[in-house]
């Protein structure tokens, strides 16, 4: 079972689930969720990673029993990880995220933190670009996250910052990039063009639609382990 962590940067306390390694000789692992979901999502996946590697899962704002400010970005997302990694104090770390954990990784990726990211796994994310702007009907009943990020952060992945072609740019960790494939809602095109705009990156795709490490956590795990050990 995972340990629970509390983290306090700024005046937000964000929650995280800690999966302590018997072996400390491997690089920490720092997972982060899609929209709406919470560490809790990472649970298959860090128990597979935690036997050579401590892993952290963590609650991004607005998500789980991390605060909820109410405000949203994924600038913002990407400023609180940073704050977190350095809460943490790990030295450098292998960070893996999936849909909007993955473009906020990127943006830490790039940061002035990216010499302390040794590898980079986005799990189904594309290079951004335009699209038909729209927000879901909010589900009935209470949420496990603040519907404000979906209606803050949807139209600014609609309508993406120009500015992510030099994101992206500045990112030298190498990378692995898991499409989904057919059944996913990314096109994967833009996978494989953000592929082609990183220094160092390599594209797998493993057939399962934009939920891979939900679906075939087994065929995810060995993936993302066989990158991480190279």
């Amino acid at each position: 079972m995972p340990e629970l962590m509390d983290i306090v940067v700024g005046d937000l306390h964000f929650s995280l689930r800690v999966w302590q390694a018997v072996d400390e000789d491997k690089t920490p692992t720092v997972l982060l969720h899609a929209t709406g979901k919470t560490a809790r999502d990472w649970d298959v996946i860090a128990s597979g990673l935690c036997a050579e590697r401590t892993v952290y899962a963590v609650d991004l704002r607005g998500h789980g029993t991390s605060d909820w400010p109410g405000t949203y970005s994924v600038n913002l997302f990407a400023k609180d990880v940073i704050g977190v990694l350095d809460q943490l104090d790990t030295g450098a770390v292998d960070l893996v995220g999936h849909s909007l954990g993955g473009l906020v990784a990127c943006v830490v990726a790039a940061s002035e933190r990216r010499g302390h990211i040794r590898k980079l796994v986005l799990e189904d994310i594309g290079f951004p670009h335009p699209r038909p702007p729209g927000l879901p009907d909010r589900p009935a009943g209470d949420l496990p996250f603040d519907w404000r990020v979906v209606e803050q952060v949807r139209p600014e992945i609609d309508e993406p910052d120009p500015g992510w072609a030099g994101i992206v740019a500045r990112i030298t960790a190498p990378t692995l990039l898991i499409g989904g494939g057919a059944a996913s809602a990314v096109p994967q095109e833009h996978v494989a063009e953000l592929a082609d705009r990183l220094a160092e990156a390599r594209l797998t795709t493993i057939a399962a639609g934009h939920l891979v490490h939900e679906t075939v956590p087994d065929d995810y795990l060995t993936t993302v382990i066989a990158f991480l050990a190279e």
